[in-house]
């Protein structure tokens, strides 16, 4: 059963949150403060936790850039339908995605489910398959491996990346030298299309060139193509 804990100062919402994705099968936690989401954390492995930005007194980003700091689980925002600003910088401090509030409890149910089962089990505990089923891809010396999620650079070091950023860049080097659109990798990363301003895509990848040494002004490993989208050209790759 995948687990979603709900962050929120309002127990209303928690309450709906809480039953409507019950209902679909989820391990629900109802949690109102960061000191209850730390005690949960330290107690069970939680898939991904939905949390809102304006959490009453206390700051639902500082709390996300603290938690993405030493948990690396799935991490969805909830922001203000009007609050473009909120959506960039959760996706910059390093949420998978995020909800706009008032919400569709079928969307929230659907960008829960897409993250859940990206991250299932990953947050606490290593997951090593007996047999790979999905080949790792190696480039420039780095190592993507689809089976155990995890990215190693050159000289072995594990890079985390966050679930929307590795699926990003697996969607990216599944397909070198080839453009993919915003579109594209916003339906395969992440289970929707791309609403008029946002700039998801384009946040992920400045994270994924800064995490893989890649100069934003003049990138090497992650191209923009003006007005499509981005392609993948490592020098080496296999």
């Amino acid at each position: 059963m995948l687990s979603v804990a709900i962050v929120d100062d309002e127990a209303d919402i928690r309450d709906l949150v809480c039953g409507y994705l019950g209902r679909h099968g989820f391990e629900t936690f109802s949690i109102a403060t960061e000191r209850e989401l730390d005690r949960l954390l330290a107690e069970r492995n939680i898939d991904t936790v939905l949390l809102d930005v304006n959490l009453g007194n206390e700051d639902g980003f500082a709390i996300a850039r603290r938690l993405r700091a030493r948990w690396n689980g799935g991490l969805l925002m909830l922001t203000g339908r009007a609050d473009t600003v909120d959506r960039v910088v959760g996706l910059e401090i390093g949420a998978d995605d995020y909800v706009t509030k008032p919400f569709d409890l079928r969307e929230l149910l659907a960008r829960v489910r897409s993250v859940s089962r990206r991250y299932s089990g990953a947050a606490g505990k290593e997951s090593i398959p007996a047999k790979s089923k999905k080949p790792t891809i190696v480039f420039d010396g780095f190592r993507l491996d689809p089976e155990r999620r995890e990215l190693r650079d050159p000289g072995g070091e594990a890079i985390e990346l966050t679930t929307g950023e590795f699926d990003l860049l697996h969607a990216l080097a599944e397909h070198p030298g080839r453009v993919r659109n915003r579109d594209q990798l916003l339906r395969q990363t992440h289970n929707r299309d791309a609403a008029p301003f946002d700039r998801t895509i384009d946040v992920q990848i400045g994270r994924l060139r800064k995490k893989l040494g890649d100069d934003g002004k003049a990138p090497k490993l992650i191209k923009a193509v003006r007005g499509i989208g981005y392609i993948f050209t490592p020098a080496k790759h296999s």
